[in-house]
């Protein structure tokens, strides 16, 4: 079993930035380099502002290459709680934008050519307990509301058996616009855009400081030398550390595991996703999964509320092991070959959070939808600091801190007992 992300071991090399001079100066220094920072940085450079696209590890190397490759619609919080919360017409304009954000990657995919086997195959919602059978339906109602979006189809106990090969669940829901993709090839794309486009990249480029947050030029420092720019974008997610102390501050860095298997045959490809959709449960402790381009199901979830790091990976694999032979007992002895572990960025209220603080933009808290909503609002966030619009959709939502977190996360393993308690009742 390798201990890797199968998006980086089957993807393409693609080339060394680790010793890219960092550029005295530039228009903007975006920080962070997934799929934020790479579509920022591209729509920026496109618009002809020089950039500086700085990186602590390599490109594609934190979240944006160890996700699903599910591009689903939906909000994590849930289409009834937004309603509740934001009322219906702004809730209903959040949905959308999720369902903007996978139209987003389609069009980068075909504006540079991307070869990352994108395919529009559906979300399937799946409902762990009748109750949640019950919350499919309404949000399908209520999506019946919003005119021209497609009708959703809700499967109970015993349709659901055209989608999926499994009786663990009680039902659930498809809608077609949800699509998938190879993360890492999706990565590249962009990077080799970004660069025809004038970005200038730099990776082993961890930004320690940053003097003049206020200023008309703001000084930043890496641990491979000095930078100055007039506008900064801090694309992070679940890897904000300082000198973002307060991001970092408003960030819950929480663990999610992937596994998957040697290839498949056909027939039981067939039996198990027989329409390749995107699948995903209603679980607080949420199981997610999907066929891969050259057929092997890939299986993941927050198997462990804990950091990934070889030992942690290996015991959430044999987690993840135990519930594939829940879910489909027929794949019990399916030889496991990769697994991996990451790090998603929850917020206290689930929500996108991008917007302005002490000189530094920034967009992060996708929730697990990073996948689309990291390309999106990348892109939005861009055309945002060039003054083509001034729409943000998030800016006016409050952004509380997590209460006594200034560094370590202490408290996921509180989080993870409270989730399985949740689990267990509801």
């Amino acid at each position: 079993m390798k201990l890797i992300s199968y998006w980086h071991d089957t993807a393409t090399a693609v080339d060394d930035f680790r010793r890219t001079p960092v550029p005295p100066r530039v228009d903007i220094a975006v920080v962070g380099g997934g799929f934020t920072g790479l579509s920022a940085a591209l729509e920026l450079a496109k618009k002809g502002a020089s950039v500086a696209l700085l990186e602590k590890n390599t490109i594609g190397w934190g979240a944006s290459g160890r996700n699903g490759g599910m591009a689903t619609t939906g909000l994590a919080v849930g289409l009834g709680s937004a309603v509740q919360r934001y009322g219906k017409d702004r809730a209903f304009e959040m949905f959308l934008e999720y369902d903007r954000a996978i139209n987003t990657i389609e069009e980068l995919v075909d504006e540079y050519s991307i070869d990352c086997d994108f395919e529009r195959h559906g979300k399937l919602s799946l409902a762990y307990r009748p109750s949640h059978q019950a919350s499919l339906e309404k949000t399908a109602e209520l999506l019946r509301e919003i005119p021209g979006y497609p009708e959703l189809t809700v499967l109970d106990k015993d349709s659901i058996q055209t989608e999926l090969g499994s009786t663990a669940y009680q039902g659930g829901m498809v809608d077609p616009r949800g699509a998938g993709l190879h993360p890492q090839k999706f990565v590249n794309g962009l990077l080799h855009a970004a660069v025809a486009a004038g970005v200038v990249v730099c990776e082993d480029a961890e930004v320690v400081s940053i003097e003049g947050k206020n200023s008309p030029q703001r000084i930043i420092q890496t641990t491979r030398g000095k930078v100055s720019a007039t506008e900064v974008l801090v694309g992070t997610s679940g890897y904000t550390q300082q000198p973002f102390g307060w991001l970092q501050r408003r960030v819950i860095p929480v663990g999610s595991f992937i596994v998957v298997t040697e290839p498949l045959s056909e027939d039981q490809v067939n039996r198990i996703l027989p329409n390749r959709r995107q699948a995903s449960d209603s679980k607080m402790l949420t199981y997610y999964f999907r066929i891969t381009p050259d057929d092997r199901l890939l299986f993941g979830g927050r198997a462990r509320f804990a950091m990934s790091n070889p030992r942690s990976d290996v015991k959430s694999a044999q987690i993840l092991k135990q519930a594939i032979s829940e879910v489909f007992p027929y794949l019990r002895q399916a030889r496991i070959d990769y697994c991996w572990g990451g790090l998603v960025d929850l917020m206290m209220d689930q929500m996108v959070h991008s917007g302005k603080r002490d000189g530094i933009h920034y967009s992060i808290g996708y929730s697990g939808h990073g996948v689309q909503m990291a390309a999106h609002n990348g892109r939005e966030m861009a055309r945002l600091i060039l003054g083509e619009t001034d729409r943000n959709l998030w800016d006016d939502l409050a952004f509380p801190a997590v209460p006594g977190h200034f560094g370590w996360p202490w408290f996921l393993p509180f989080i993870g007992g409270a989730a399985k308690v949740i689990d267990t009742v509801r």
